[in-house]
């Protein structure tokens, strides 16, 4: 067996694993195929590069994002420690200042003595020990690799990224400051529209012409990630109970909620920047300019980065993988990150944690030990496992993801129950990071 750990992307999984397996001894190969080859939507050739929001979602620890970020913190996780370095206000959520944030991550596996990073395409899979960790926008080399090993196809989504405007190009006369329901601040820049602002942006956004996907026959858009144009086309409220719900947003100039709100949240610690929060698209940029300037205090607006549309690749991974991450057909080769079958960030970086700790006590020829399913990594590892082959589809860490037991289902309270499924999770967590410490 090679006496190095082969790890093939350099996102936040491929980063988490390099990291989790080198505090462990183990020396690590880091391959990343950027700068010099690029990915429909990577921009540069930083490690842990955020392609879509540079939010990590919820802070709220009875909140499943809440949590798994607080199991990853537990584990000593890098990108938690690259988000608290890099954190820029967003209410109750944790963002991060993009570039601050790769920039740490970067910096950290550069400067560690264990890990070499090689800057080239890996086309073809190794005989092991290997992580592959190439994330949403997999390679068409090494997915063709991946289908002749599995004798499968795989599944492709298309996902969307939404476009990122200067601050300076916002009218804030027609804008207010608050976060919802008031929690975490003013950290939030709310465009507020009465019902025939609405209904004149609902109409250009629905005839707007929107970008054909040509490159891939299956064009399947994933429910999380969901384009707003495409969202909007299932009902003209449909925008009002999602990313533009007025609810808790009460504009201090009338003390009223607005009709509807589109929200936009800070990009960096020198606020020169925002995203628009939910406005995921696939529209074509001229359209993008002309129906999202029609959006209250963004007529003026500059696009910094327009929103576009890229490939998500991801395993049916029931049928392939191991609950150790290892692909069932050749126990060598571990998979993490979105390419699992995960979907998020957090979520990512999680697959990649277990991973690399997973691949590190293989490689030292010690047993690998088992992910409490009882907590949000377990649950997560659970979904992906365990879940019909049939109509698998990827999923964010949700409470509906964690086993509950008689005992938690005599609790009525749900509140109660969560907070007793967030107790049981942080218990059996603290004792798995105990037997894989390093």
């Amino acid at each position: 067996m090679s006496e190095e750990l082969i790890v093939i992307g350099g996102g936040l999984a491929g980063s988490e694993a390099a990291w989790q397996a080198a505090r462990r001894g183990i020396k690590v190969a880091l391959y990343e195929m950027r700068p010099g080859k690029m990915t429909e939507a990577h921009r540069t050739g930083s490690l842990a590069e955020l392609v879509c929001s540079n939010s990590l979602r919820s802070n709220d620890l009875h909140s499943g994002p809440g949590l798994l970020k607080r199991e990853l913190t537990m584990a000593g996780s890098l990108i938690m420690e690259a988000a608290e370095a890099s954190q820029v206000p967003a209410g109750s959520a944790l963002a991060v200042d993009r570039n601050i944030f790769a920039d740490f991550i970067s910096k950290k596996l550069s400067g560690s003595p264990g890990i070499r990073i090689v800057r080239e395409e890996v086309v073809s899979l190794p005989a092991g020990p290997a992580i592959i960790a190439t994330g949403p926008l997999t390679s068409d080399a090494m997915a063709d690799s991946l289908t002749a090993l599995l004798g499968g196809e795989h599944l492709y989504f298309y996902d969307a990224i939404a476009p990122i405007i200067d601050s300076e190009s916002i009218d804030y006369s027609k804008v207010y400051r608050a976060s919802r329901y008031g929690k975490g601040g003013d950290d939030y820049i709310n465009c507020p529209m009465n019902k025939d602002e609405y209904d004149n942006f609902y109409d250009a956004l629905i005839e707007a012409d929107r970008v054909t996907p040509r490159e891939f026959e299956n064009q399947r858009v994933f429910e999380g990630c969901m384009p707003v144009e495409v969202m909007a086309s299932r009902g003209r409220d449909t925008l009002r109970f999602g990313p533009m719900k007025p609810v808790g947003l009460v504009d201090p100039r009338s003390g009223k909620e607005p009709y509807a709100v589109v929200q936009l949240r800070v990009e960096n610690r020198e606020m020169t920047s925002y995203n628009i929060v939910g406005f995921q698209t696939r529209l074509k940029w001229p359209e993008q300019r002309r129906v999202f300037q029609m959006i209250p205090g963004l007529g003026n607006s500059e696009f910094l980065r327009f929103g576009s549309i890229h490939r998500n690749t991801f395993i049916n991974s029931p049928l392939f993988l191991s609950k150790d991450l290892t692909l069932k057909n050749s126990k060598n080769i571990f998979v993490a990150g979105q390419i699992s079958g995960v979907e998020g960030y957090i979520e990512s970086t999680a697959m990649g944690l277990v991973a690399g700790i997973n691949a590190a006590f293989m490689m030292k020829g010690k047993d690998t030990v088992d992910v409490p399913s009882t907590t949000s990594h377990g649950a997560l590892i659970r979904h992906i496992t365990e879940s019909e082959p049939g109509s698998f589809q990827p999923s964010n860490i949700n409470f509906g993801l964690f086993p509950v037991s008689e005992a938690l289902m005599k609790i009525r309270d749900k509140k109660k129950r969560k907070a007793a499924i967030v107790d049981r999770a942080l218990m059996d967590w603290g004792e798995y990071v105990k037997k894989v410490a390093q």
